[in-house]
């Protein structure tokens, strides 16, 4: 199979992105492992550094710059970005992602999964705004992964949202550009650093994303 860029933005996440890196190398795919410094404190690039990934650095902090540095590090044309603290992934997540862009020519990959805890902020807050504001538009069931695979020379045309709202905003530009979609079901996972977060910084991630979803609907610029 052709080989693949695997992005991981990460924010101070040295206990758990060696074991995100192990299940990238356990796929039967070549894949090039790009992990983003994006401003760690910790020791999230030695960590990666040991494990073989190729280490990038994001000096402006937020999720959307992360991606953009690990987007233009890619040398390859088909793109997955994944959260670098969930460490449950499938070992076969990598050919469910990229699956549907070789064998037939999707332009976008989402994924959806099963969750153990959590997702208070997508089923009360988010699904609720799409359901208003894009009914026919939005066909995903888990809105706010940042498990997704796509072509370079696509979301390099996209302009990223700096923050959490990023991934809500690539998934709404590509639909509102008509490119071809498919949703994959990679199984049961956790991300335990959203059980972690305060309610403080939780309310913060869903304005990014709410606002995110507004300025597509023409409401906030």
């Amino acid at each position: 199979m052709r080989n693949v860029s695997v992005i991981i933005p990460a924010y101070n996440e040295e206990k758990t992105i060696g074991q995100v890196i192990d299940i990238v190398n356990e796929s039967n795919i070549e894949c090039e492992i790009i992990v983003v410094n994006n401003c760690c404190t910790d020791g999230t690039t030695e960590a990666a550094t040991e494990k073989g990934a190729k280490v990038v650095y994001c000096d402006k902090k937020g999720k959307g710059y992360a991606m953009e540095v690990g987007l233009k590090a890619a040398t390859n044309e088909i793109v997955v970005f994944l959260d670098a603290d969930i460490t449950d992934y499938d070992k076969n997540l990598i050919p469910l992602l990229v699956t549907p862009i070789i064998e037939n020519d999707i332009d976008f990959v989402k994924s959806t999964f099963e969750r153990t805890k959590g997702g208070l902020v997508t089923n009360i807050g988010i699904k609720p705004l799409l359901d208003i504001l894009f009914p026919e538009l939005y066909p995903f069931s888990e809105p706010l992964s940042g498990m997704i695979a796509s072509k370079k020379s696509i979301l390099e045309k996209l302009e990223f949202e700096k923050d959490y709202g990023v991934d809500i905003g690539i998934v709404l530009d590509i639909m509102n550009l008509k490119l071809t979609t498919v949703e994959v079901n990679i199984g049961k996972i956790q991300n335990m650093s959203h059980l972690l977060k305060t309610t403080e910084s939780m309310q913060n991630m869903s304005i990014q994303v709410m606002r995110a979803i507004l300025k597509r609907a023409k409401y906030v610029k």
